[in-house]
Formats: structure tokens, sequence, C-alpha cells
């Protein structure tokens, strides 16, 4: 079972672009249990966006290097209206969408790639985490390492350079004043309370049978991607982003179970609004819609994924330990 936003959002590309490039296929069913990983050899990156985190010191020199490194190989680079006002290089900032780009350069940390990652929609558009502050789960390279890695995007040889692909969670509205509204997430969505002092009730339905009627300050459905951000600050287990499954994850449950659930993608989770009281909806952090008292959701693998570029193996326990352990690479 999978989530197609075709009908609201219409596929990046078409096949290869008038640069030559080969976007790549979006999914369209089931993909087993493990996300793959595709050399790509044969895209050209013509046309850069550059999505870039507002404040941080070193982003404005780092966006200099970069735009000038990528201008001087030929290459349309542009930055979204506020990004490039925020470091002070208004002469890049365009209306353009990212959606048209044919790689998405990120300079922040995991809350920038989430950002990016909402602009291009689910557009099969390789996106390059270069990580300016903390460990990132997300974000790939240094920014020491940043204008060598384009260098080797544009070349001729991208001998271990893949493109590390990882499942979204498609969301739709299927009852209540809501039906037909979509969304997707990399990391998770979370419907929660509205006011502090008070839990909401939530039917959980498994393969259309009733698992659970929770009363929480709210229910996370993740990826295995975002089994690392909010769900595993909520005690949920640590998923490898290899895999395709949802994880379900109460906050702070006024019952006995509390556990979170680890689903097989092709079980369908639906969730009810019940009780008497509204919740939010918090797409990868961002507060999204109310959800009124009767509203049913359906959560579901979809049909879009995020291709992360990624130079040599990934990283992703590696990454786990230093952040966690506090241990060194």
């Amino acid at each position: 079972m999978t989530i197609d936003h075709a009908h609201s959002h219409p596929p990046h590309g078409g096949g290869a672009s008038a640069s030559g490039r080969v976007p790549g296929s979006v999914p369209g069913g089931e993909m087993g249990s493990a996300m793959s990983e595709t050399a790509i050899t044969d895209m050209v990156f013509d046309n850069v966006c550059i999505v870039a985190h507002h404040t941080r010191a070193d982003v404005g020199a780092l966006v200099a290097a970069l735009s000038g490194r990528l201008g001087a190989l030929g290459r349309h680079v542009w930055m979204p209206v506020a990004d490039a006002a925020a470091h002070g290089v208004t002469s890049l900032g365009s209306d353009r969408s990212p959606r048209d780009a044919d790689l998405v350069v990120v300079l922040g940390g995991d809350g920038t790639v989430l950002r990016a990652v909402s602009l291009i929609d689910g557009a099969p558009i390789p996106v390059l985490g270069i990580n300016v502050g903390t460990v990132g789960y997300l974000t790939e390279i240094t920014p020491d390492r940043a204008v060598a890695a384009i260098e080797a995007l544009c070349g001729e040889s991208r001998s271990g350079v893949t493109l590390d692909e990882r499942m979204m969670l498609g969301v739709r509205v299927v009852a209540g004043a809501s039906t037909g509204a979509t969304w997707r997430a990399l990391n998770e969505v979370v419907l929660e309370k509205q006011q502090s002092g008070h839990t909401v009730w939530i039917d959980v339905r498994i393969n259309d049978e009733l698992f659970e009627g929770y009363s929480a300050d709210g229910i996370i459905i993740a990826t295995p991607t975002g089994s690392t951000a909010y769900s595993l600050s909520a005690r949920g287990p640590v998923v490898s982003p290899r895999h395709r499954a949802l994880v379900v994850t109460p906050v702070s449950a006024h019952m006995n179970f509390d556990r979170s659930l680890v689903l097989d993608p092709s079980e369908s989770l639906t969730m009810t609004v019940t009780g008497t009281r509204p919740v939010d909806v918090v797409v990868d952090g961002r507060k999204t819609a109310t959800l009124e008292v009767g509203t049913r959701v359906e959560f579901a693998p979809d049909t879009c994924t995020v291709r992360f570029v990624r130079f040599g193996a990934p990283r992703f326990h590696q990454i786990l330990r230093t952040k966690f352990a506090g241990l060194p690479e």
C-alpha cells in the first residue's frame, strides 16, 4: 500500500530534461523491505539550487565559494529569495522553484535539509547536504570538502558516488472536514494536543481492525529516517534508514500500553480523532493543519522518495555512535 500525491503534485521531469539529465523514476508501488543505492553516472547537474540556513556564521562564505565555483563550471545557480537575502547575495535570489533543479545543495543541519525536502516536494532531485553546525544524520560532508564535492559531481568520473534513497511517509485525510488533504514527510508526522494539560484521544486501526484507543499527548508516525528524531526522544526504536517501515510511537500515553509499533509497509494504518478535542498535524516539525473530532487519517509509504548524494558507504551507525555516545568517528 502506498499513498500517491500525483493528483496534487505533478512529477518532476518526465524523462530526460532539456539538459540531457535523466531524473530517475518515481516508485509507483511496493519496493520490499529495503531502500536502494544507485550510481549517478548518467546524471547532468546543469541547474543547481542552494538552500541555506539563514543565521549560521559560516554559511555566507560557503555560499560565495560554491556559487563561484559552480558559475566557473558553467552551471546555473540560484537560491530561494529569503535565503539569498539572509546572506547578502540578492543577485542569487530567484522565485524559480527548487523543483526545477538538477541538484539541490543544502548548507546547514538536518532542519535545513527538511526544509529543502519540503521545497522539492517529492521531485526525484538529488540532495547534497553540507553539514554546517552540529553532527547531522542527513548532511553528508563537511564545509572544507564542499567545493571538492561539487567538482566531483560536475566532473566525468564519479566513482564511489551514489544516491541513498530514503522512504517518505504519505498522509491522506479520508473522512472529516479536511477530506482529500494530503501531506508527505521525510522524518515524521505527529498528531498532537493543542493545549498543555490536556490529552487527546486517537483510535488506531491496523489492517482495518481496531488496535487501541490511545489517550496521550500525541502520536508520532515516523519513517526509519525519522526514528532518530522526535520518535527516539519518546523512547521509540532506532531503525536503519535502509528499511521501509512505519514506526508508531505514543507521546506520554496515559494508559498501560505505551510501546512503539514497527509496521511493515504493506500493513494499512489509519487513525481517527475521537473524544472531545481536536489535534494538530505537525509535518517534519511544521504545524500544518488542525483535525477536528471525527477526522480519519490514512498513513502509508509515499510513492516518492528522497535521494541523498553519498560519497562512499553510508555512515548512519557511525553518526549515531558519535551523536549519542559522544565517541569519535
